[in-house]
């Protein structure tokens, strides 16, 4: 993090100046950090029960690696890009606990080499953590995550849901007769329907930059569904509003993307340690120490940056 622009095991012993690049780079090939050891570094931060489950997956751009000599690079749909890029694509289950305290508490690194999807990856990391002891209200995730196979595996789990959905997913008001969720008229308290091959949800319609996006809601209580509104509906979705806050941070902040590293071994730990600084920095934010999860960084360089500029212009104007 407090690097700005070589972000290398060169440069971090340049820093640190009493240990060598080897030392960095043996740390990185030699430790074998597991997601349990993330989550148990901040589950004594979460009340693990009652909270909000997240799931979502972002690529790491690493437009000039070879995908041969590099564990892990491929390529992967962008929604920053809004095309296929090359990088790393990063699978995480981030958790909102009651108090909206919320921390990432599983991860994966998509590895085409054991053959599963980014779904299959889901559904086993939520097993994990609820064998670790999170008892989530609900568990939430964008239309890529809302597959069929997904929605029955979280009702047998007995845990409430709310996915976006496609316009063109079909649902029914009454037997036999679907329709596709974009030729519904939804009013603002949302619409119970039946989800076709899976049973009762509620449906909520919400404008996003000009164009309706589609979700739905699920409880395994059906008189608790009926009784889901608007204001449910948007705490729910405030929650998982906090991982895509979470993957700017480790882009911008924690430079999850910048290493030279190939070794699998090594990315991992990288990948580990980019999660644990953000980590460290919610901590520090919920506490009250910092402003928020950039304010160390822009105190890092503001004031170097304040001071160039002022010695430059001092200079020109005597000039």
């Amino acid at each position: 993090m407090a690097e700005p622009k070589y972000v290398s095991c060169v440069r971090l012993a340049e820093i640190l100046e009493d240990i060598s690049h080897d030392s960095v780079n043996r740390f990185l090939l030699r430790e074998r950090y597991t997601p349990e050891d993330l989550f148990n570094e901040v589950k004594g931060d979460l009340t693990l029960v009652g909270g909000t489950l997240s799931v979502d997956d972002s690529v790491e751009d690493k437009p000039y690696r070879d995908t041969e000599k590099s564990a892990f690079v491929g390529y992967f749909w962008s929604g920053k890009h809004k095309r296929t890029v090359k990088g790393i694509n990063l699978i995480t289950l981030y958790y909102t606990d009651v108090y909206e305290h919320s921390y990432p508490v599983n991860f994966r690194l998509y590895d085409k080499r054991e053959g599963k999807t980014k779904n299959d990856y889901f559904r086993e990391m939520v097993l994990e953590v609820e064998q670790w002891g999170i008892k989530p209200a609900w568990v939430t995730g964008d239309s890529w995550y809302s597959s069929l196979e997904n929605l029955k595996f979280l009702r047998n789990e007995k845990v409430g849901f709310l996915f976006g959905i496609g316009d063109n997913r079909k649902v029914s008001l009454e037997r036999g007769k679907l329709v596709q969720v974009k030729h519904l008229e939804i009013p603002e308290s949302g619409l119970v329907v039946y989800l076709k091959e899976f049973g009762w949800v509620k449906v909520f319609c919400q404008s996003f930059k000009n164009e309706p996006r589609y979700y739905i809601m699920y409880h395994p209580d059906l008189e608790q569904l009926n009784q889901l509104t608007r204001a449910d509906f948007k705490q729910v979705h405030d929650a998982h509003w906090q991982i895509e806050c979470f993957h700017r941070v480790i882009k911008q902040v924690c430079n999850i993307e910048r290493f030279y590293v190939r070794n699998e071994a090594a990315i991992r730990n990288h990948f580990y340690c980019a999660l644990r600084a953000f980590s460290k920095l919610q901590t520090l934010s919920l506490q009250g120490v910092i402003r928020n999860c950039y304010a160390i960084s822009n105190d890092l360089f503001i004031p170097v940056i304040r001071q160039f500029i002022r010695t430059h212009a001092t200079e020109a104007t005597f000039a």
